[in-house]
C-alpha cells in the first residue's frame, strides 16, 4: 500500500516552472499566465486565453493533491471581460481541452514535483 506523499516545493517556483512548460503543451497561439496561490501552498492559479476571434479566458484553480496529482477546477469563463455562461458546448469543449493541457504539463512537472 502507497502512502500519499505531500508537495514538497514551494509555491512560487513551481508556479514559475508552470509557466515554462504549459505553453508547450498549449496551441502556439493561446496565452497563459500562472500565479502562485498566496493563501494555499498546493495551489497554483492558472489563466489561459484563447487565440483568435473568440477572445475568451478562463481561470482555473490547480490544487495538488499529492506531489503528482492535480485538481483542476474552473473558477471563471469571460468574453471580452463579461462574464458568460460556461455550460455552452463550445466552453464546455474549450474547457475539457484546458483540463487536458493542464494534466499533460502537471505530468511533465513530475520529476519536478515527486523529488
Amino acid at each position: 500500500m502507497s502512502k500519499k506523499d505531500s508537495l514538497q516545493v514551494d509555491n512560487q517556483r513551481l508556479a514559475e516552472a508552470w509557466a515554462r512548460t504549459l505553453p508547450t503543451v498549449l496551441n502556439a497561439s493561446d496565452r497563459a499566465e500562472v500565479k502562485a496561490d498566496e493563501a494555499e501552498a498546493n495551489v497554483i492559479r492558472v489563466h489561459l486565453a484563447t487565440a483568435g476571434r473568440s477572445n475568451y479566458s478562463f481561470d482555473f484553480k490547480c490544487t495538488y493533491v499529492d506531489s503528482r496529482e492535480v485538481q483542476v477546477e474552473l473558477i471563471d469563463v469571460e468574453r471580452e471581460g463579461t462574464a458568460v455562461d460556461e455550460r455552452t458546448d463550445v466552453i464546455q469543449t474549450l474547457v475539457d481541452d484546458y483540463v487536458r493541457h493542464i494534466h499533460e504539463c502537471a505530468q511533465q512537472l513530475h520529476a519536478f514535483t515527486h523529488s
